[in-house]
């Protein structure tokens, strides 16, 4: 079977079916390509994977050599349970696995520990520190002549020991190192490298929607510094990460550190320089990560920016369709809340129309209880008054006859309240200015002008219990003006001698006359 004939699955033996179904679940890569590219490599799946993802070279010697001593042999495969079931899943619908994109591991690096020597063996050791750090000044010169040495043809032990040289610390230290060494290396850029953890910038593209561009270096390998310089630097490749229009965050890291050689080992990156691209996947779950695409070893500018514009643009549609569901989900969200919020100022308003209803019902209440009170309060007390009136109208002397030498005779002007006009009366020279008061208070019942009126005066009555009488008038001189006071102490004749002329007059409350 040739690469450009039909692709019929039946036509193939059970090995090479074998030996497809390995391929395609790891590379996920299609059938249609999948075959071609294994009858290349003698129906090895290794030699295939390797090929798939460092890109095919001319060691057509090594596949003679692999086909003719290995058969496709089936691997050992470790599934998680959600893998399991989503398998299932699949195969009760009719789907294949290899469509799926791998899943983007969220890699936390574990917390520094740092532990400190207790003093009395710090006191001990301080000569062997003072001894290493004399040798370490005079084996400094040899490490940065051996620095030049190319990675390859470096020790082993030296390169371990660089290794365990770098200092484990939080991931956002960590990527400020990588950023400094960066710098420090190949000069100033125009990448903005995420400053966090993976984990953080993995949750940042998952919560914003966007791509993260992961870029492993190892400084061990000859070809960091090409591709660093002539691809990742490039202007295109830099403008293109750096369009906002490609949403894409970009996080970089040493696999010297801690942080980032578990990132190469969860992402089995199997060639430096690394780099991978990721997603959200809402077709294959609405909260998966998924790796949609993997570039291993050096490339070029064109190449580099061709594959990671390949995903995005297969990808973007997906994030945009998210994305609007989103900005949907928020908009129907914040309609709620304004609903809510509507519903809640009607609520209010209601709750305060209703308390002023209340209020106003309580106060009229209230007015019209005291109100009661007040009419109730004024019954009685002109009855009192009038009870009182019936009494000291039975008490009044009668007027002097003519007899009597030494009366007094008054003229009295009545209030015009009244309506009686003038009227003249004498007085016993030791009646009081109180019972000229009284006189004139119940005249209406000394001197009644209907018959009703004289049946009150003639009806008996009893002085009032607990009631003080207050005369609403008051009796003053005409010339000079003097006002007299209802008092019992001070008679007629002291004040007036044989006569005067007297005015009544009405008395006003302060609160009625404002």
């Amino acid at each position: 079977m040739s690469g450009d004939s039909a692709v019929d699955i039946g036509q193939l033996s059970p090995e090479q079916q074998q030996a497809l179904q390995q391929y395609t679940d790891v590379t996920g890569q299609e059938i249609t390509d999948a075959i071609p590219l294994l009858e290349r490599s003698q129906w090895n799946v290794q030699i295939a994977i390797a090929k798939f993802f460092d890109g095919e070279g001319p060691d057509l010697v090594a596949e003679a050599q692999a086909a003719q001593n290995q058969v496709p042999r089936v691997a050992g495969r470790h599934e998680t349970l959600h893998e399991t079931v989503w398998s299932d899943i699949a195969h009760q619908h009719g789907l294949h696995r290899a469509n799926r994109t791998p899943p983007a591991p969220r890699v936390v690096p574990p917390r520094p520990v740092t532990y400190q020597t207790p003093s009395l063996i710090s006191f001990l050791l301080s000569p062997f520190r003072m001894v290493l750090r004399v040798f370490a000044s005079l084996f400094r010169p040899l490490l940065y002549i051996l620095s030049f040495i190319p990675q390859s043809l470096r020790p082993h032990a030296l390169t371990a020991s660089f290794r365990k040289s770098r200092r484990s610390l939080l991931p956002k230290e960590t990527a400020g190192r990588f950023k400094r060494e960066f710098e420090e290396y190949y000069g100033t850029h125009d990448l903005i490298f995420f400053d966090g953890g993976h984990a953080q910038a993995l949750d940042t593209a998952k919560k914003d929607l966007k791509f993260l561009l992961t870029i492993l270096i190892s400084p061990e390998h000859d070809d960091t510094d090409s591709f660093i310089k002539d691809t990742l630097l490039d202007p295109e490749v830099v403008a293109f990460i750096n369009d906002p229009a490609n949403n894409i965050i970009i996080w970089g890291g040493n696999v010297l550190d801690s942080e980032a050689y578990q990132v190469s080992m969860e992402y089995m990156c199997t060639k430096f320089p690394f780099s991978c691209l990721v997603c959200l996947t809402p077709k294959e779950g609405s909260t998966r990560m998924g790796i949609v695409r993997r570039i291993a070893g050096p490339v070029s500018p064109s190449v580099f920016i061709a594959g990671i514009r390949g995903a995005t643009e297969k990808y973007a549609p997906d994030l945009d369709s998210v994305r609007a569901e989103r900005a949907a989900q928020d908009m129907a969200r914040n309609l709620r809340s304004e609903q809510d919020s509507a519903y809640e100022r009607s609520l209010a308003i209601d709750r305060e129309r209703a308390r002023q209803r209340r209020e106003a019902a309580a106060a009229a209440a209230e007015a019209e209880r005291r109100a009661r009170e007040e009419a109730e309060a004024a019954e009685r007390k002109e009855k009192l008054r009038q009870q009182w009136r019936r009494w000291r109208a039975t008490t009044i002397a009668a007027e002097p006859d003519v007899s009597v030498k030494d009366a007094v005779r008054l003229a009295l002007n009545m209030s015009q309240s009244s309506g009686r006009g003038r009227v003249t009366r004498k007085f016993a020279p030791d009646a009081s200015l109180e019972d000229v008061y009284a006189f004139v208070e119940c005249y209406d019942l000394l001197y009644p002008e209907n018959e009703e009126e004289k049946g009150d005066v003639e009806e008996s009555t009893d002085k009032p219990e607990n009631y003080e009488h207050k005369y609403a008038f008051r009796i003053a001189s005409v010339m000079p003006r003097e006002v007299f006071e209802p008092t019992a102490s001070v008679t007629i004749a002291q004040k007036m001698g044989r006569g005067g002329n007297l005015i009544v007059e009405d008395l006003v409350d302060e609160e009625e006359e404002e």
